[in-house]
């Protein structure tokens, strides 16, 4: 019989309001074992760890159960404090009585009823607990990290300058993200290329970082500090060690009406191309859904031109597999679609563009040169009107746009209307908008210069239609604040449509085995005390991929997240989860459902003798559980038909234990 001591804690008022605490410390000292009980204001302080303590060594106790909050907050706080006074701190559990009971109910007498059943279950299963001790796994020092936007090259400097080896896998030719679209930053307007740029060439000439541009994760295994990575190369059909960047091959391309993505697809490009002029690497990529050669074996020119010899049609997709110990998500964002805002007239009018289109063409390597133009007619235009939260805060229909407010856009509509005024003063802007938000550094103040001193005229209110007429654009739309109906006759619209995660983040996530919001977002472990950490162990969080961002804020997330890898690669050894799964190999049946399901690849099967009653030998096929690479996740138990497969720590008898006790 275990000697169980009980810990209820207060926390403060959250748990206190509405669970009676000493009620709860009182009614457990009868339950079966438990030696000691009583309750703390604050278990986890130093003065609550000191009263266990104490406890351990004043009434021999052999088991702890601590009532408090989630686990996933303190279990690590307890553990430790078992381990200190010579328990093995997997005789330890954890009573969720703040999450799962008191912040779940207002009535206090449920409240402490349910608590007294919760901490029931956890004492029952103290009782069947036994002493787990973790393995131990290599680390392996090199870091990966996934997008090459901003967020991802700060990340990789920041690990490599802390000595440790890191590539960057990114889809596109080149690193650099949606900061390379950029022309100007809020809110200090600086040149976005003139920040970004010497980033690119710092990160690419750095020694300890590998860049894998145009490539993809196809697989991900393994474990934290363990983990093997698929990439896929894709052929550029040139010769990335060759390649001068020269763009002699680019020149000469008779096929030049490639539509040009790093533009928006506002001007072409030729089948073979360099993204832009800082390219990193500066490779040329051909395009082969528009290379005549690689259609269909005639044309060759580039090949010809190129003095280096770089290019090569036979080039094929590469794989290279790579062990890395630990990962980092920077997948980034991307406008959302506009097709289902018809009322803005997106689709109808090449003079409705998205404020990316924007940002491209007012970029001195954009499609006009930077110079203003309207994508109809190339004419300067005169009166311009951006409307805010396209497809943010669309909490009255949810499945057109998205919920959240995408942080952003209020700041990148004022620098637009600002930077309009500033270079053509003669052009009129117009804001619509449902609310200003500016909670950054100098933000506010950024705003209100365009208000104040730029002269652009901010609406409140709600676009409801524009209708293309001629040569212009009819904005139909109300003010609020005046209570009055407006109609503006527009050259040009711009929408600040909401921002949502790449496409690729959901496929990610799947195979990183992390966890993602309903929007697509990652999501982290704890949003205030680990905020770049997945719930994953080893994965982390850097810039848009968990939630829309600045680039200020994106920046400084990069950073944490690169802390939190180089304090994980510092380590030689990392300590195992003890529980994992265990084969009860007389039950085990061969079936392989175990191992289909695993998503670590932990479990394979052997075969073993086993010796029969009639004293003759039988080779049977069974599971076997590799425990350095299990994660505990107990998908195998879950799936197992014949009850072989358990959990340590976690065995079907102690939760069917804590079931009972709970019904009792």
């Amino acid at each position: 019989m275990q000697r169980i001591g009980v810990f209820v804690c207060w926390c403060g008022s959250n748990i206190a309001a509405t669970v009676d605490v000493k009620a709860v410390a009182e009614a457990l000292k009868s339950e079966p074992g438990v030696v000691f009980s009583t309750d703390y204001q604050y278990m986890c302080s130093q003065a609550g760890q000191d009263l266990i303590k104490e406890a351990i060594k004043e009434h021999k106790l052999t088991g702890l159960v601590i009532c408090s909050c989630s686990p996933r907050m303190h279990e690590n706080t307890f553990r430790k404090v078992a381990a200190d006074s010579g328990i093995n701190p997997y005789m330890v559990e954890i009573a969720n009585i703040r999450e799962q009971c008191s912040w779940v109910h207002k009535d206090k007498a449920i409240g402490t009823e349910k608590a007294i059943i919760l901490a029931r279950a956890a004492v029952a299963k103290v009782h069947l607990n036994t002493p787990l001790t973790p393995g131990e796994s290599e680390v392996t020092k090199r870091a990966l990290v996934i997008g090459g936007g901003i967020a991802g090259i700060q990340t990789a400097l920041d690990i490599a300058d802390a000595g440790y080896k890191v590539d960057i896998v990114e889809t596109k030719p080149t690193i650099g993200g949606k900061m390379a679209q950029l022309d100007k930053t809020f809110p200090t307007l600086d040149c976005a290329a003139c920040i970004l740029t010497p980033k690119m060439v710092e990160v690419a000439q750095n020694e300890n970082v590998r860049i894998f541009s145009y490539s993809e994760v196809t697989e991900v295994g393994g474990f934290v500090g363990n983990f093997t990575v698929k990439i896929k190369k894709k052929a550029r059909y040139v010769k990335e060690d060759v390649c001068t960047g020269c763009g002699l091959c680019t020149e000469k391309c008779p096929m030049k009406k490639v539509p040009n993505d790093f533009n928006l697809g506002m001007n072409n490009k030729g089948a073979i191309y360099i993204p832009f002029a800082q390219a990193v690497p500066k490779v040329a990529t051909i395009d082969p859904n528009y290379c005549n050669m690689l259609k269909n074996g005639k044309c060759g020119l580039c090949a010809k031109v190129c003095t280096a010899g770089a290019i090569d049609y036979t080039q094929k997709d590469e794989i290279i597999e790579e062990k890395y110990g630990a990962i980092v998500a920077a997948t980034g964002y991307n406008p959302i679609s506009l097709d289902k805002f018809d009322e803005f007239a997106y689709n109808q009018s090449k003079d409705v563009i998205t404020s990316l289109e924007f940002e491209r063409l007012t970029n001195a390597a954009g499609p006009t040169n930077g110079v203003l133009l309207r994508p109809s007619d190339l004419k300067h235009p005169k009166t311009i009107v951006f409307v805010q939260c396209v497809g943010s805060r669309c909490s009255a229909d949810a499945s057109k746009g998205k919920e959240y407010c995408s942080k952003i856009c209020c700041m990148y509509t004022a620098k637009h209307a600002m930077l309009t005024r500033d270079k053509y003063p003669d052009t009129d802007v117009y804001v619509f908008y449902i609310d200003v938000r500016t909670p950054g550094k100098n933000f506010d103040e950024f705003y209100r210069r365009a208000v104040e001193e730029y002269g652009v005229h901010y609406i409140k209110g709600m676009v409801g239609k524009v209708i293309p007429e001629g040569d212009k654009l009819i904005v139909q739309g109300s003010d609020l604040l005046d209570n009055k109906q407006l109609k503006i006759e527009a050259d040009l619209v711009v929408l600040a449509a909401a921002i949502e995660p790449d496409k690729s983040a959901r496929n990610l996530a799947t195979m990183l085995t992390a966890s993602m919001d309903t929007n697509d977002f990652f999501t982290e472990a704890h949003p205030k005390l680990r905020p770049v950490e997945s719930p994953t162990a080893g994965i982390f969080l850097s810039g848009t991929c968990q939630g829309p961002k600045d680039i200020p804020e994106t920046v400084s997330q990069a950073g944490a997240a690169a802390s939190k890898v180089i304090g994980l690669l510092a380590k030689d050894k990392l300590k195992g989860n003890p529980c994992v799964a265990h084969s009860d190999e007389l039950m085990c049946n061969g079936c392989s459902s175990c191992e289909r399901v695993c998503p670590y690849k932990a479990i394979t099967y052997v075969d073993k003798e086993f010796r029969m009653p009639d004293r003759t030998t039988k080779v049977r096929r069974v599971a076997f559980v590799n425990e350095a690479v299990c994660q505990g996740c107990g998908a195998c138990t879950v799936a197992c038909p014949s009850g072989a497969m358990d959990l340590k720590g976690f065995k079907s008898k102690q939760i069917m234990a804590e079931v009972d006790a709970i019904c009792k």
